[in-house]
This record gives structure tokens, sequence and C-alpha cells, in this order.
């Protein structure tokens, strides 16, 4: 027999039993078997809801855990991919710097070039004559001063 016969059997032996008993008893009968009850069916409601509220944490507990592993690992490849593109970015620069270096180079080097050209052309101050460095009217040969052919020493003498 199951539980359940068992309890059926109970229970109508028990209702054949209140209907033979004096009125005075059948009252007090009732009042335990409710009181009984009563009590039953705060326990099996209580441990129902702890099971009920113990799996519920569980699961949550469960839930929480693999959410941390996944947040962690998405961290981790946020974190190398942030890294690869600050590689890529660093590696880039360097080549700007590189290049500015170089355009700089090119352009000093073409400037000094243009300033050495430039100053053969254009005279320094110190360069230019003055009024006292021009030959006045004295200081000009004339044609007495000029030599001619027989002033000029030749091989022997």
């Amino acid at each position: 027999m199951d539980k359940k016969d068992v309890e059926k059997a109970a229970l109508k032996a028990g209702k054949k039993i209140i209907d033979h008993t004096p009125e005075p008893v059948k009252e007090k009968v009732e009042e335990k078997v409710k009181e009984k009850a009563k009590e039953k069916f705060v326990e099996k409601t209580a441990g129902k809801l702890q099971g009920k509220a113990n799996e519920a944490s569980e699961k949550l507990q469960e839930t929480k855990e693999k959410n941390a592993q996944k947040v962690h690992g998405k961290g981790e490849d946020a974190k190398e991919k942030l890294q690869d593109v600050l590689l890529s970015v660093k590696d880039k620069l360097s080549d700007v710097k590189e290049a500015g270096e170089n355009f700089q180079e090119k352009v000093s080097s073409s400037d000094d070039k243009e300033k050495s050209k430039n100053k053969r052309k254009i005279k320094g101050a110190n360069q230019i004559k003055k009024a006292t460095d021009i030959k006045s009217s004295t200081k000009i040969k004339s044609s007495n001063d000029i030599k001619s052919s027989t002033d000029l020493k030749t091989m022997g003498s």
C-alpha cells in the first residue's frame, strides 16, 4: 500500500470513530485535530518555502559567479585590445616623429645652402665702401703715370 492509501484509510477510520463518539469528546478531538493539522500545514509550507528560497539563493549565487567570470573575461579581452591599439598608435607616432625630423633636417639643410649662397651675394656692413674709401680726383692716374711698352721689363734684364 501507498502512503496515500494508508492516509485515506486512517481518515475514513477517524471519521467513523468521530461519528460514534459523544459530543464533548468530539469537540475536544476536533480542536486537537485542527491544531495538529495547522501545525503540520505550517511545517510543510515553511519547509517548502525554505527549500524554494534556498534553491533560488543557489541559482542566484551561480548566476552571480558566471557573470563575474564573464565580466573578468571581457575585461581581459578589452585590456588586450586596448594595449594593441596603444602599441599601434605608438608605432604610428614614432613614424610621424621620424618623418618630421627628416623633414626638419631637409628644410634646415636647404636653408643653410640658400643662406650660404645669399651670403656670397649680399655684402656685409664692413664690406660696403665708405666715403673715405672712394678715390678722389687727385688719386686718379694721369696719362703720364700710365706705363708704356718701354717701361716694361724684358725677360733678359
